[in-house]
């Protein structure tokens, strides 16, 4: 498969330009929601992921006597874990969620708000008796 290169500044024609044949016309609010939704999610699931790799080496590479070995709070750490990746994707702090919201919707229809995901809601509970 061949693309055609532009002459005018010699850039590929990308999904991203509005004026390459393969530009999505404007989204409607639903999918533009249930996009950004989901692409907030799958930032969550990233960092969560991340966390918990970063955890596992951290255990692997501690000493015998050392306090990260001990398994006994690993249920509580990766409960902690899902909150801060939750909490970290809703402020799009990776900007995974920006990168793919703007490959899934049109540059003017793209949102630019933040999106309040449920574990917020308790994330937000647990600050305020700190």
């Amino acid at each position: 498969m061949t693309f055609p290169i532009d002459n005018s500044n010699g850039a590929l024609p990308s999904a991203l330009d509005d004026r390459s044949p393969g530009a999505v016309a404007p989204a409607d609010p639903r999918y533009a929601a249930k996009a950004t939704e989901a692409a907030v999610k799958f930032e969550a699931f990233f960092i969560s992921h991340m966390l918990r790799q970063m955890r596992s080496g951290t255990r692997e590479m501690a000493g015998e006597d050392s306090v990260y070995k001990d398994p006994v709070n690993s249920d509580m750490l990766e409960l902690a874990d899902n909150l801060v990746a939750d909490k970290m994707a809703g402020q799009r702090a990776f900007g995974i969620a920006d990168a793919i919201l703007r490959q899934l919707l049109p540059a003017a229809a793209a949102p630019s708000t933040k999106i309040d995901v449920k574990s917020d809601k308790v994330a937000a509970g647990l600050n305020k008796s700190a």
